[in-house]
């Protein structure tokens, strides 16, 4: 399965240090704006995104038909696909897709320890 672009989405408390601090460690602003208290951003390969007063508890995000730098990836499996997969194999979404049969889409789940994992298709 083609889960596309992987990053960390951190729900933080002050976005203006947590941002600060990633710079410490080599990373720079890809994408987001701070005056909406959300950042997404990368240290080569890696993706984190910094999100204040959005959501509760970190979350796994997978983007389907990107790559690292948002590039659009020829061959990818689209979300439906894996929404299905992820059913025929009894996993428990807590949100699936919903409507258009292509384009973009989201689904939510929880890995075995209450990990909060979002495929968020964009293209």
């Amino acid at each position: 399965m083609k889960l596309g672009a992987f990053s960390v989405s951190l729900s933080v408390k002050d976005i203006h240090a947590s941002k600060s601090f990633y710079e410490t460690l080599g990373f720079t602003v890809f994408a987001g704006d701070i005056k909406n208290n959300y950042l997404i951003m990368k240290n080569e390969d890696s993706l984190i995104g910094l999100f204040q007063g959005m959501f509760e508890q970190n979350i796994l995000t997978f983007n389907p038909g990107w790559d690292q730098n948002a590039n659009t990836l020829k061959s990818y499996d689209d979300v439906r696909t894996i929404e299905k997969h992820l059913k025929d194999n009894n996993v428990k979404l807590e949100r699936e897709t919903e409507g258009a049969d292509s384009g973009p889409a989201s689904i939510v789940f929880y890995d075995p320890d209450g990990n909060t994992i979002l495929i968020d298709q964009h293209i």
